[in-house]
């Protein structure tokens, strides 16, 4: 008999979403002959950049019982960390995000090492992609950095979060973009060695990357001052007790709503409602959790565009949250004096003897200067892709093949992940997407639940449409 030629797939980007979705296509019903190749830099595929990080004190913001890799098995993770030594004395709160890493890791070598009882064939490889023009047989040529090329029938861009963008405005003095003492990405390897014990930092944003930051460096054993600069001065909400109990899901109740102000009536009443029961507030916000991508779609442009100006920070702070000991640290180091925050959004850096100068700026005040030898960049990843530089992106962007979306949240796409060109179809040549680039269709496109259900939902559709080649 002879054997069924193989379908290719290239998974470009090897962090947790592209590793999900490697890892569901592994469990598709077979018989399913698909080589899939997974590009991604690092000498092991999994961890990515969020779950790389050396230090067991920074931890993860959500419990281990969320946190599986399987759409389907909610607690694999849990009962995998059960197992490790970090449980010793039993199941972490919050577990460290090197242990996740770990995690993804080996999951993925296990699939790596040999075929799928389905047939999937996994491939690791160790570079980036830097073009993926289009065939005269309608698949794509993904070019690799170290000059292979895979000829593949899907391309799926799970390229994670980029760098934050420079946080003064175009036209202002941009030297102090190559000076020594600015670090414009907090993860980037050797960010952190390059401080000193005894030299003073400023981080710019007042997110969970900062937090993680403060905890880094107090790893590292940073004894200096800490200046923190944020436009509301605000901290994310701290995680609640594990015991607390779940509050019913209200989404029916607002499903016809499709202004901000008409959701937000709805949740400040049950808000109200739970506080008159004695209820705490967060399961009211996760009661929700489910159902966020639907109710941002069904916000009109304008509203979405009205949420991101006014509520969107308000909401970050409360939806995602640090663990207890992470702000038990910063309540530590605010008591001695060794964190100060400033409100204001920075206008201003120019370098300095001493290191850089920080103009920030409060409305109806003069600019105030802040000094000191390190500036950190906190504030967030770029999600605009009209803006990135990166090789892949911009010969995709200037084909016509991907197209960010009009609030510059990602890449437009359809239903399934596909991208979608500038006349609103799906590009030629089996181009998809998932994880943060799909902000614009969920809004809510960057922790572990709702990057394991795309994964999962991609899986399917990829098994579907190739299946029919065997």
């Amino acid at each position: 008999m002879r054997p069924a030629a193989s379908v290719s797939i290239t998974i470009i980007g090897g962090g947790f979403a592209g590793t999900a979705l490697a890892l569901h296509l592994t469990r598709q019903p077979g018989p399913l002959p698909l080589e899939v190749a997974l590009v991604e830099p690092r000498p092991a595929p999994g961890p990515g950049l969020a779950y790389s990080v050396p230090w067991p004190e920074l931890l993860l913001n959500v419990r281990p019982r969320s946190l599986s890799v399987w759409a389907d098995q909610p607690a694999h993770f849990a009962e995998w960390l059960a197992r490790q030594p970090e449980a010793a004395g039993g199941l972490p709160e919050f577990a460290p995000r090197a242990t996740y890493g770990r995690y993804l890791a080996q999951e993925l070598a296990t699939a790596l090492a040999a075929p799928a009882a389905n047939g999937v064939r996994l491939r690791h490889y160790a570079t980036t992609a830097v073009a993926a023009p289009l065939l005269p047989d309608g698949r794509r040529s993904v070019q690799l950095a170290d000059g292979r090329t895979l000829p593949s029938h899907a391309t799926v861009l799970a390229l994670g979060n980029f760098p934050p963008a420079p946080p003064t405005a175009p036209g202002t003095d941009q030297r102090y973009l190559l000076h020594p003492g600015y670090h414009a990405d907090p993860w980037a390897p050797g960010t952190l060695a390059r401080i000193g014990a005894d030299e003073e930092v400023l981080l710019i944003g007042a997110g969970l990357t900062t937090v993680d930051m403060l905890l880094a460096l107090r790893a590292q054993g940073h004894r200096a001052p800490v200046q923190v600069v944020a436009r509301r001065g605000g901290w994310p909400t701290v995680h609640g007790p594990a015991s607390l109990p779940a509050y019913p899901n209200f989404y029916p109740e607002l499903a016809a709503e499709t202004t901000v102000a008409g959701v937000l009536g709805h949740l400040r009443q049950h808000l109200v409602l739970a506080a008159a029961q004695g209820l705490d507030w967060r399961p009211v916000l996760d009661a929700l959790r489910p159902d966020l991508g639907r109710i941002w779609a069904a916000w009109p442009l304008a509203e979405q565009r009205r949420f991101l100006r006014h509520l969107a920070g308000r909401w970050s702070r409360a939806r995602h949250r640090m663990a207890p000991s992470a702000a038990a640290l910063l309540a530590e180091m605010q008591a001695s004096g060794q964190l100060r925050t400033q409100p204001g959004r920075v206008v201003e850096i120019e370098p300095a003897a001493s290191g850089l100068r920080v103009g920030v700026a409060q409305p109806g005040q003069a600019t105030k200067w802040l000094a000191a030898p390190h500036v950190v960049c906190c504030t967030g990843p770029l999600l605009d892709y009209s803006r990135l530089a990166v090789p892949l992106v911009q010969q995709l962007r200037a084909s016509g093949c991907l197209t960010p979306d009009a609030l510059r949240l990602g890449i437009t796409t359809d239903a399934s992940g596909a991208l979608l060109g500038a006349d609103g179809r799906p590009s030629a040549g089996g181009l998809f997407t998932l994880g943060a680039s799909r902000r614009p269709a969920y809004f809510e496109s960057t922790a572990v639940p709702e990057l394991r259900q795309q994964a999962a939902a991609l899986a399917v559709v990829l098994a579907q449409r190739y299946r029919r080649n065997f």
